[in-house]
This record gives C-alpha cells, structure tokens and sequence, in this order.
C-alpha cells in the first residue's frame, strides 16, 4: 500500500537503478569511443608507415620522369601475362601519378593518363605542398578517402601515391555496430542485474515502511527483521528503530498501565468514600425525620457520624500521600539513625498493645541518608498493619542492620500470613486480602515512600507462617554534622 502523500514521486529503487543504468551506459559508451578512436589511430599509423618508407625511398633513389616511365614500361609488359587490363581492374586500395610542377598528369610507357590518375591529381591539385609535407594528409578521390603523399623528383615532377581508407573506415563502422550491439546487450543485462541487486539492497528499507505501517494500525510488538544481505548502515538503521520501537511500546504499555490504574483508583477511591458519606447521610435522614427520639440513639449517631468523618479524613490524607508520592518529591535529606526511630515505634506499639510481645533487635546506631518523616511514616504504616491484622497477642520482631552498603528494616508477625495469590497484591491500592479492616493503601504508602528513597520492599509470608516485610535502603554517606 503506497503511503499518503507519495503519489506522483517516483521510488529510491527507481532512480537507484536509472542512476547506475546511466552510469553503465556513459561507461560503455565511453569504453567503446576509446576503444575505436585507439583502433582509428593504430590502423592509419600502419597506413602512414607504409607510405613514409615509400616516401623515403623514392627520395633516396633520385628518379626521374624517364627512368620511372622506364619502369612503367616494364611492369606493363609483365602485367598483360599475369593480370588483366587495367581497365578491367576493379577501383585499387593505392593510387600512382606522375605530375608536372603544375598539376599535369605525365604519360607512362607511352599510355595516356587512366581516369584514376586524373582524379588523383585534380584531388590533390598542386603538388608542391604535399610534397613539402611531413607526413600523408587525407585527400578524398571520387567519394571514396585515402591517404596520400608526393614526393619531388629530380627533374623537376611529382610522384603522387594514395593509400585507400575506406576499409579502414568500414571496419571502424563495422566494429561500431558490433560494439553498440554487444554494448546494449551488456547494458540490459548489467540493468537486470542492478535491478535485482537494488530490490535486494532495498528490502530492508521496505521491512521498515511495512513494520512503521503495521504500528501505526496497532500492532506495537512488530519489529524490522533481519537480513543476511544488508549493508551495515541499514543494520545500524534496523537496531536503531527496533530499539526506539521497543521504547514507544514500553512507554504505550506504561501509559495503558497507568491509565487503567487510575481508573480503577478512582472507581475504589469513589466505592470507600461513598460507604462513609451513605451512613452519614443515613443519620442525617433518621435525625431530619425525628426517628433518634431517645439520647443515647442520637448520641450513637452522633458517634458513628464523627467515625465516619475520621475514616474520610485518613482515607483523603493517604489519598493525598500517595498522589504526592507518584510526583516524586524533593526529600529533606538528612543523617537519620534508624535504630531510635525502630525503638520508637516498638514503644508505640507496646502502648497501644501492652499485652503483645515485641521484640527489637536494634543495638547501636544506623545512620543513614534519608526523609526522617518518610521513614517514620513508613514504619508506622507497617506496625499498624501488624496491630490490624493479626491478633493481639501475637508476637512481632522489629530490626534494622547494615550489610553491604545497605540499611534492612525488617517488621515480621507471627500472624496467620497471606496466601500466594495475596501477598502479589499486596502493594496494589485498596487490596485489602480478605476484606478486611484498613483503607488498604498502607503498604502502597510503604512502597511509595521506599521508592522515593532509592530503595525497595520485599514480602516474605505463607499461609499459618506470619507476614515479614523487609525494607532495603541505600545507607549514603552520612554528613558529618
């Protein structure tokens, strides 16, 4: 499926493939220019070498008109045995006449000039310049191209001799055609090929329009495969937008996540504040319609209204604790000695509880880097889910050590424990396990706050076996006071 807005343009592996067609054809064309042009100037330096050793012959033997008409008379008397008449002859590669200083055609062996001579000579018109020449120069004699030079001899004449270049030129044209046939045969192959490579190359790049496609119509866990036959930009390419994938599906999931958590708060936040504000606005109908006649009906009433009104004072404070939490605030660091704070609340707890055993294994003095009310909240919320949910006179054991760099806060009961199932719900927002008695945002408070420290909170119970929750927290640096 063609993108929007891409009609009319024309693909990467289009011009990709017209790119190196173009290439290849320029090449070939070149190739074939120079090959032809090198084959041009070899061929008529062979025919200008023939002619120089003519030329210097003739100019060593210093001939006249009468020992070449001589000559003339000798090779016509050997002609008529072995040869047919010139006449009869078909036109000659090389041409011979003798000329006077003016331009005349002289007779040889007392025959009259043959219509070739004359052509030659009526080409080359006055000899002297030829003659003065270094080398043979391109004359053209009836349509036809030769190569010719003169040579003066000592009467005062001119030898003239021309040397045919047609064959050469038809060769040339011959071994064109032959080359630009071979040439477009090589180019429509080279162009298949190309074609094929670069469809090949461009795979990849088609993977990633199909995967980005297939993501933006839903499908999040979709990625770029890989291939065997890829260069390393577009393996560098692939892993990059994998990668940058994965992130957006993370950050898509994380968002659902959160999403789907904040509705189901808000649904859990509005289900525990309506049951306060229904048995408030109960008593309030019972009192406006005159039924709490007796004192002590009206004063019960009064008594379950101000609990409820407790109960939506807490809920809304941990409310806002945990909405402060998720903003991740800036934390009053100071050096805090856990100890104290873990003897102080054993010392709570025994007061509210006197008839519980508690246990404190904390000795000495364990500094650490931290929010003092942070951590004091934190173990208050874990004591009070120890005094809610467990009978009072079950054993608790509260401690705190360093190991390793680290600070372990630990609270553990005796109590009847959570199952599997609870016990990985136990930092969700209003999970209380069993229904019972709390708000169920006491250890979501515990993990909150530990988190905003750097640190984390593991849950070790089974069922009959007691719930023990340990806190680790980086112990820092402790500043000198």
């Amino acid at each position: 499926m063609r993108p929007r807005g891409t009609r009319g343009m024309r693909s990467l592996r289009a011009k990709l493939t017209l790119a190196n067609v173009l290439l290849l054809a320029l090449g070939i064309i070149a190739a074939t220019a120079v090959s032809l042009m090198g084959m041009r100037h070899y061929l008529l330096q062979q025919v200008d070498a023939g002619l120089g050793k003519t030329r210097q012959s003739l100019s060593a033997s210093d001939l006249t008109l009468r020992q070449i008409d001589s000559l003339a008379a000798l090779a016509i008397v050997r002609d008529r045995f072995v040869r047919p008449p010139m006449s009869e002859q078909p036109r000659p590669d090389s041409l011979f006449a003798v000329v006077d200083a003016r331009g005349g055609v002289r007779p040889l062996a007392g025959f009259p000039p043959t219509e070739s001579q004359r052509a030659l000579a009526a080409a080359i018109g006055d000899p002297a310049p030829l003659a003065a020449l270094p080398g043979p120069r391109d004359i053209t004699v009836r349509d036809a191209a030769y190569r010719a030079i003169g040579v003066r001899l000592a009467d005062g004449n001119y030898i003239l001799i021309a040397n045919s270049t047609d064959a050469l030129h038809k060769g040339i044209s011959k071994a064109l055609r032959l080359d630009l046939a071979v040439g477009t045969l090589l180019l429509a192959l080279l162009a298949c090929l190309t074609m094929f490579n670069v469809r090949r190359r461009m795979r990849p790049l088609e993977d990633m329009v199909e995967t980005s496609s297939a993501i933006a119509e839903g499908d999040l866990a979709r990625r770029v495969p890989s291939s065997r036959e890829t260069s390393l930009e577009v393996e560098q390419l692939r892993l990059a937008l994998n990668s940058m994938l994965h992130q957006v599906e993370s950050a898509y999931r994380t968002r659902e996540r959160s999403a789907a958590q904040l509705r189901r708060f808000v649904a859990d936040a509005s289900h525990e504040l309506r049951t306060p504000l229904s048995a408030i606005r109960g008593y309030l109908q019972l009192y406006d319609k005159g039924m709490l006649r007796e004192p002590e009906e009206r004063k019960r009433a009064w008594d379950r209204m101000n609990g409820e009104v407790d109960r939506m004072g807490r809920l809304v404070d941990e409310l806002l604790t945990l909405a402060r939490l998720d903003q991740r605030p800036e934390l009053r660091l100071r050096n805090v000695d856990v100890s104290r704070l873990v003897r102080d609340a054993a010392a709570d707890l025994r007061a509210q509880q006197p008839e519980r055993p508690v246990t404190v294994a904390a000795d000495g003095s364990v500094l650490v880097r931290a929010d003092e009310s942070g951590l004091r909240q934190v173990l208050g919320n874990l004591v009070a889910n120890v005094r809610t949910h467990t009978p009072g006179d079950v054993p608790v054991r509260l401690g705190v050590e360093r190991a390793d760099g680290l600070v372990r806060l630990c609270v553990a009961d005796e109590g009847p424990g959570l199952a599997e199932e609870d016990a990985a719900r136990i930092f969700d927002r209003f999970f209380r396990a069993g229904g019972g008695a709390g708000s169920g945002l006491g250890m979501a408070i515990v993990q909150g706050v530990v988190r905003t420290h750097g640190g984390e909170v593991a849950v070790r119970t089974a069922p009959g076996e007691g719930l023990a929750v340990t806190v680790t927290l980086p112990s820092g640096a402790p500043v000198p006071p």
